[in-house]
This record gives structure tokens, C-alpha cells and sequence, in this order.
């Protein structure tokens, strides 16, 4: 009988232990800020059923759900007719699937616990997320996300503080960053300046690629979506506008100062950018009239993060989404969220370098053991560590010191403790440095202090 060599599923992953201390070390750090804020932590099911996720994202994110077949006879409600129609057979065999993002099952809880919550609303939630997407370098089936979310204020203050957030974030974990913004109105009065009102989505869907297939292949799919020539040319030198973020403004304030909603967009903008500066946040901010974050959802402001020093996708993004409680029978519910992508976070930290040696190494201690005396002793002194709250552990057999001492070398142990027939004979134990090779010998009862020190 042939044994099938174990594996995972493309564009998923398993993390080893000094991953997941990594991971978390930027876990906390992002909970930190989150919670400094104000913020309270939530979590939603891995599941949600397929009429709250459908619709939700466009036709581009319907088709990266993944759904889950009905359990049982997952074929029992089936017509002959149906099978060969894969868009009628669908919806009778599977009415659940993965969730896509955490803002949409967000948008589902708000309206279900409406009478719950106080508002204005604000959560943070970090859980993994899953896209039937085409894995490549920065991008997976399945990853996680850090959102925070203020549902039930319109106020720019709002926007204000998740710039805030993104800027205390990645300065604490050392990613030097840029902040491109763009707003949907704008974009709406681009759509309108060019004369297709009424093409926003084929539009946005399209110049939201222009980071990944460049300006010219965005053009052909925009005439491939029936947006005209005289069009296309007409939008190609606003997505293109050079100069500060102000110099951009006017200047398109020129182009689409005929637009009552592109107006509205630009005036928001400027208030943003205005609140930013007086609390010297727009060193890095970059208004990108290219950003169109191709979710239906979003209405006003839209955020995204690029590394500097690091290439990759987005590592992080998000935007104001006024209208989308009302999909769940709860309208006049603004909101507005960013979403931190965890898996490309740590790509470019791991990439760079960034992490500190506190975030791979978990054990800090580690006792040696050379017989039941011995044992006995190196024991109560662990116990007086581990009470001293440093990480620490004892090998547990009695082993020759070469394979212990190698144990500690391949863990990456900062610290080994040593106690002997000779040390337990003169009440003392000897502390080793693993990086410097220095050692010291303290009496017992005192290794705790000697290693905090």
C-alpha cells in the first residue's frame, strides 16, 4: 500500500514555532495601538451564509468565495436540468461559505446585535480570511487581517484617527510606509467628467489594476468593457496628475469642477489632508487618483499602505462604506475601517529584517539536568524563575552535557544553568551566557535575580 506524502493546500501555510513568535510580536504591537484608541475586540465565524457574503464585493470578489457544499446529500434538492447549468446548481448545493474579508461580517453583526451596541460603534478584530485566489509571492488563500471600524459617525475625525492608527502601527514595528488616498466621490466625478456616469464600477474595477498591469493594459480593458476612446483618453492624464497633494487637487478640481459629487470628494479630501498636517501626519501621505479599491462598498474616503523599502502588494487598507449596513436592512449607518494585512506585514518584516531577537526566542532559560539531586534543586530554581515571569524550561533527562548544551544552542537559549554535583555541594549554580560564552556563579535561591540582571 502506497503512503501519500502529507501536504497542505496551495496558498496556505504552516507556521513553526519561531514564525508564530514573530507573528505574534507584531500581533501585539497592532492590538496595542488598536486598544490605545479605544477599540473593542470582536470575532465572527470562519462560516457566513452565502446571502450575507454574495453581492457584497462585485462580480471580480464573488468569484473568489469559497463555498462550502451542504452537508449530507449535499445533491438531494437537484434537477437533471441543473446540472447542466453550473449558476442554477450553485445556490442547491452550497449556502455557506468562507468569509472574504471581516468588514462585510462586521456590517452583518452591527445590524443582527443593533440593539446591543452603542454607538458610534468602534471594533477591532484579527481572524484569517480566505479568496479563491491565484497564490503568488504576498498573496494567499488564506491570511489574516486586523481591522478596526467605526460604524455610526459621518464625522472626518474618523479618517482622521485610522491615519493615526496606520502611522503609529508601522512606526513601531520600523516599516517605513506611504499612505495613498483617493476618495469615491472623486472618482464618481471622474466617471461623470468623462461622460460615464453611470460606468463607475466597469471603471474603478479596471484603474484599480493599474499597480499590478500597468496603465496601457488598464486602457485596453476599459475599452474592452465598452468605455470609449475619447473617454479613455480624457481619463488618462487625471490618473496621471503629477505634483503635491494640494497641486493635484486643483488641478482636478479644473478637470471635474463641473461635478457636484467630485467636488464633494475634493472638499473632503482637503479637510483630511488639512487635519493631518496640523498633527504632522502627511510626511507620508500621497494622493493617488489611480486608488480605486474596487469594492462596491465604499463610498467616500479610501486608504492603502505600500512599503517603501519592500516590494510587494498593499499591506494595508480600507475606506468609508456609508451605505453598506443598509444591504442588511439597517440603512443610515455610516461607517468607515481600515484592515491591517497581517501575512504581508510580516513578509516585509521578516524581509527586512525587522524583527527583534525577543520575538524568535522563547525560552530565555534553560536548566540543565545531570541526575534526581540535581533535578531536585534545578526544579525550585526554575520555579523561582518562571515566578520572576521569564521564560524558562528544564531538559528533561538526565543527558550528557554536550547534547543539552546543543539542545540550547539549536533553541537559540540565551541562558543556561548549571548545577552539579560541585555547585549542589556549595549551594550554588553557575549561569552561562550562550552569546558571549561569559559565566557566572550565584548562590541558590538567587538565579532569578541573576538572570533578570
Amino acid at each position: 500500500m502506497s503512503i501519500t506524502k502529507p501536504s497542505i493546500p496551495k496558498g496556505t501555510r504552516d507556521f513553526s514555532p519561531a514564525e508564530m513568535s514573530r507573528r505574534n510580536y507584531m500581533f501585539d504591537i497592532i492590538k496595542d495601538v488598536f486598544r490605545t484608541h479605544g477599540f473593542l475586540p470582536l470575532e465572527t465565524p470562519a462560516m457566513e451564509n452565502l446571502s450575507t457574503l454574495l453581492g457584497k464585493y462585485g462580480d471580480e470578489g464573488d468569484k473568489l468565495l469559497f463555498r462550502i457544499l451542504n452537508s449530507g446529500d449535499f445533491t438531494r434538492g437537484l434537477d437533471t436540468a441543473d446540472l447542466g447549468d453550473p449558476a442554477a446548481m450553485a445556490p442547491k448545493i452550497s449556502e455557506k461559505g468562507l468569509r472574504y474579508d471581516l468588514t462585510v461580517p462586521f456590517a452583518r453583526y452591527v445590524v443582527q446585535h443593533r440593539n446591543d451596541n452603542i454607538f458610534p460603534f468602534r471594533r477591532y478584530q484579527i481572524q484569517p480570511v480566505w479568496r479563491a485566489d491565484r497564490p503568488q509571492k504576498g498573496r494567499y488563500r488564506e491570511f489574516y487581517q486586523c481591522d478596526v471600524d467605526i460604524v455610526g459617525s459621518r464625522s472626518l475625525l474618523n479618517e482622521v484617527e485610522l491615519v493615526q492608527i496606520t502611522d503609529k502601527v508601522f512606526a513601531r514595528l520600523g516599516i517605513s510606509v506611504t499612505v495613498k488616498l483617493n476618495n469615491r466621490k472623486i472618482l464618481a466625478g471622474i466617471a461623470e467628467s468623462i461622460g460615464h456616469a453611470d460606468r463607475m464600477t466597469d471603471i474603478t474595477v479596471a484603474i484599480d489594476k493599474i499597480d499590478k498591469i500597468g496603465m496601457e493594459a488598464v486602457c485596453e480593458e476599459l475599452s474592452g468593457r465598452g468605455i470609449s476612446g475619447e473617454a479613455i483618453d480624457l481619463l488618462k492624464p487625471i490618473l496621471q496628475l503629477e505634483g503635491d497633494n494640494h497641486a493635484k487637487l486643483n488641478r482636478l478640481r479644473e478637470s471635474i469642477g463641473k461635478s457636484e459629487t467630485g467636488l464633494e470628494g475634493i472638499a473632503e479630501m482637503e479637510k483630511l489632508l488639512g487635519y493631518c498636517s496640523a498633527l504632522g501626519l502627511d510626511g507620508n501621505l500621497e494622493v493617488d487618483l489611480s486608488l480605486a479599491r474596487g469594492l462596491n462598498y465604499y463610498t467616500g474616503t479610501i486608504f492603502e499602505v505600500k512599503a517603501n523599502d519592500y516590494q510587494i502588494g498593499s499591506i494595508c487598507g480600507g475606506g468609508r462604506y456609508d451605505d453598506l449596513t443598509g444591504i442588511f436592512g439597517m440603512p443610515d449607518t455610516p461607517g468607515v475601517g481600515i484592515s491591517f494585512g497581517a501575512d504581508r506585514i510580516y513578509d516585509v518584516m521578516n524581509g527586512l529584517g525587522l524583527f527583534p531577537e525577543e520575538a524568535t526566542v522563547t525560552t530565555r532559560v534553560l536548566f540543565l539536568n545531570f541526575g534526581p539531586a540535581e533535578e531536585a534543586a534545578a526544579m525550585k530554581e526554575l520555579a523561582s524563575v518562571r515566578q520572576a515571569g521569564i521564560p524558562s524550561e528544564i531538559y528533561p533527562d538526565s543527558a550528557k552535557i554536550k547534547k543539552q548544551m546543543d539542545y540550547a544552542n539549536k533553541r537559540s537559549v540565551p541562558y543556561v544553568v548549571i548545577i552539579g554535583s560541585d555547585e549542589l555541594a556549595s549551594g550554588t549554580a553557575v549561569v552561562k551566557d550562550m552569546r558571549s560564552g561569559e559565566q557566572q556563579t550565584v548562590p541558590l535561591g538567587t538565579v532569578a535575580g541573576a538572570v533578570s540582571k
